[in-house]
């Protein structure tokens, strides 16, 4: 069945005009077809549409069922967007699929893009959203200079990956707690500035190794948030 995107389907009953461009004039969608529509927030509903129009395409709720997540706690990936677009659109799209509730593109010293473009981004998490057949859309943040970042994320258990032989864990063998709202900052291809490392050490900020191989910032952002995954779902497996 073809799933679209509606954040207030049950109060407007009404596709955004996007999702009703692609359903009246892409698929050729008529009055009393069924569709799924999710609003971003755990609803999936069935509804028939009433009114196929390419602005504002109506619908009447069939049913509605509640899709949780299937982690527990939150998971916020906060990273130096790349200096290539194609890889940081790469990075959401990816994120959304395997589960992320915030990402927050952050503004370092060392960071190659001064600037995003969010609403291009939030797309991207939207289709990803529909196509891994999910129901909740992550927060994709502006762009937040890194100082201002430290000081708002004081109530999760934060990890900082850096480039550093001498770091011994590996995320997140110890102090990984399962099931824990979580952060995870991730550097740009720069690493991060020493006086970076050292303020978000001084914050209380876990040092993390992601390994033994030489990651690119967007492979390390997805393999940080997919280890948390899978220590979550052997914890809940023991």
């Amino acid at each position: 069945m073809i799933r679209f995107y509606a954040p207030d389907i049950d109060t407007t009953l009404t596709l955004p005009e996007s999702d009703s461009a692609h359903c009246a004039r892409v698929l050729r969608m008529r009055p009393g077809d069924t569709i799924e529509v999710v609003d971003g927030r755990g609803g999936l509903y069935v509804c028939r549409i009433a009114d196929a129009h390419p602005r504002h395409t109506a619908v009447e709720i069939v049913s509605r069922t509640a899709l949780p997540k299937v982690w527990d706690g939150s998971i916020t990936v906060a990273i130096a967007p790349t200096k290539h677009n194609d890889r940081m659109e790469w990075l959401v799209e990816k994120l959304t699929e395997i589960g992320v509730d915030r990402i927050v593109p952050l503004r370092c010293r060392h960071s190659e893009r001064k600037d995003i473009n969010r609403e291009r981004l939030e797309k991207i998490a939207v289709s990803a959203m529909k196509q891994s057949l999910k129901a909740i859309l992550p927060r994709v943040e502006p762009m937040m200079p890194y100082p201002a970042f430290l000081d708002s994320c004081t109530d999760a258990q934060r990890f900082i990956a850096y480039c550093d032989p001498s770091i011994p864990r590996l995320l997140m063998a110890r102090e990984y707690r399962p099931g824990l709202d979580t952060a995870i900052l991730i550097g740009p291809e720069g690493d991060f500035a020493p006086e970076e490392i050292t303020a978000a050490l001084d914050r209380g900020w876990t040092p993390v190794s992601l390994g033994d191989n030489r990651l690119r910032t967007e492979t390390a952002a997805l393999v940080a948030c997919d280890t948390c995954h899978i220590i979550n779902q052997l914890h809940q497996k023991s």
